[in-house]
């Protein structure tokens, strides 16, 4: 996981902010299918 997604994370965890991370839990999902897809290439 990159470190910029993982500091907003634990930010987003600290001020119980529900829709940030509905928000960064997307994008680590969208990442990780990006990076599944680029390597098989």
């Amino acid at each position: 996981m990159p470190t910029w997604l993982k500091n907003q994370m634990r930010r987003a965890y600290y001020e119980k902010n529900r829709y940030q991370i509905k928000l960064l839990n997307q994008c680590w999902f969208f990442y990780q299918k990006k990076e599944a897809i680029s390597k098989k290439r």
